[in-house]
């Protein structure tokens, strides 16, 4: 068992348009999920993830000037799936299959307001922190 000692926290970003669980809704879901899978395990902070590949880029906040609409998914990737039957695993509500991911974010982005567009965004030092902690299969409760 965790001791209070052991216990970490981290501000977050949420969905800009609040929680939710359907398909298309970019919405953070709610309730029990498991990290179903890692990536970017040694890659340095900043990496830019594309379809959970990285391919050499960087975030730079020049391009992201150029690229203002983009979501950026930094430096480590933690991806969940729901472990509720039609609440958020299975059909039209299956995090998984929605890409629902607590990932890195640009550092000058606000944290503790919602502005994603449905997954948990993190610091990049602070990802990178839990992500060294969380295996797969560790269990992810979202509230709101």
């Amino acid at each position: 068992m965790e001791s209070p000692e052991d216990t970490l926290r981290f501000p977050v970003s949420t969905a800009a348009v609040g929680a939710g669980e359907r398909h298309g809704s970019g919405a953070t879901p709610r309730g029990r999920h498991l990290v179903r899978a890692r990536f970017g395990a040694g890659l340095p902070a900043g990496a830019v993830f594309a379809g959970r590949r990285f391919h050499g880029e960087f975030y730079d906040p020049e391009r992201a000037r150029e690229a203002p609409e983009r979501d950026w998914i930094l430096s480590r990737i933690l991806w969940l799936g729901g472990l509720q039957p039609g609440v958020n695993q299975g059909g039209d509500v299956d995090s998984f299959r929605r890409f629902i991911y607590i990932h890195g974010t640009p550092d000058d982005q606000p944290m503790g307001e919602p502005a994603s567009h449905g997954c948990i965004r993190m610091r990049n030092t602070d990802v990178i922190t839990l992500f060294e902690r969380v295996p797969v299969a560790t269990p992810v409760t979202i509230v709101e």
